[in-house]
């Protein structure tokens, strides 16, 4: 889907092809992103998600074709330019040893220091936004590596919002984080979009959480996009079988009235 108006496009995708050794995982691809919305990129494992979202971020060369970031070439774009307006959380990152939350949040300043100015009361006043808006403040001189799974990765993320970007991309977010902090994550997510607009991508295997925190979802298969649009547009389970090879039952979610997929196990169709 390509979005009308340039003002609402925050990610655009013109014929592009990425690859690893050689090996094409997407190609040709055309896309559109919008602005101020959360954006779920959705597909079985293979399908170029995290490939896409990389090459979205520059850190993988297309072999063919362009990022547009707002309508900028980011290949055109200097590293730092592009590290001031657009972030992102790879999957399951990791730290030196021994770093705290503070220091941590603090890395997200990086692109916006040069010979001329180092640290300063700006980068400051990020790094503390960015540790009140995680709800971190109390974990801040604690190492990293002694935090849970939900605080560490909440930690990152002040990472991401120190670095002061209107687009976020996040690799799957919520990766090995038990369900309470799953929610707590994505929660936190959710509230970066509404009350600060925050452009937010990001990949995710739960198809029920990708139609409840996303207002777009695109789905991939095979290195294309499948469908993409609001989630009560796109969960079906023509799509589902399609996409996943499953069978299912799309139903509203009794909570939020967004679409809820029940998988339907052959085992326990057969005992049935």
């Amino acid at each position: 889907m390509l979005l009308d108006t340039a003002s609402q496009i925050a990610l655009t995708t013109r014929k592009l092809t990425l690859a690893y050794d050689g090996n094409v995982i997407i190609r040709g691809l055309d896309l559109a992103i919008a602005k101020g919305q959360v954006t779920a990129l959705v597909g079985p494992n293979g399908c170029g998600k995290s490939t896409l979202l990389r090459g979205m971020a520059q850190l993988l060369k297309p072999k063919t074709g362009t990022v547009y970031l707002e309508g900028d070439a980011i290949a055109k774009l200097p590293a730092k330019t592009l590290a001031k307006r657009l972030g992102i959380l790879p999957q399951s990152p990791s730290a030196p040893e021994g770093l705290t939350v503070r220091e941590l949040v603090a890395q997200g300043r990086y692109p916006h220091q040069n010979w001329l100015q180092q640290w300063s009361q700006e980068d400051e006043r990020q790094v503390d936004q960015a540790i009140a808006t995680t709800d971190l403040y109390e974990f801040a001189n604690r190492p990293l590596d002694t935090l849970s799974g939900g605080q560490r990765q909440r930690a990152w993320i002040a990472m991401a919002l120190a670095q002061d970007t209107e687009t976020l991309l996040l690799d799957e977010p919520t990766t090995y984080l038990d369900l309470a902090h799953q929610l707590e994550v994505l929660d936190l997510l959710h509230e970066l979009n509404v009350n600060q607009g925050k452009t937010i991508v990001m990949v995710l295997h739960d198809l029920n959480q990708a139609c409840r925190y996303a207002n777009e979802i695109i789905s991939l298969r095979s290195g294309q996009v499948h469908a993409q649009g609001k989630p009560e547009e796109v969960m079906t389970e023509q799509l589902v079988r399609e996409v996943f090879g499953l069978d299912s039952r799309i139903i509203p979610d009794p909570v939020v009235g967004t679409p809820l997929c029940v998988p339907i196990s052959q085992v326990r169709s057969r005992k049935s």
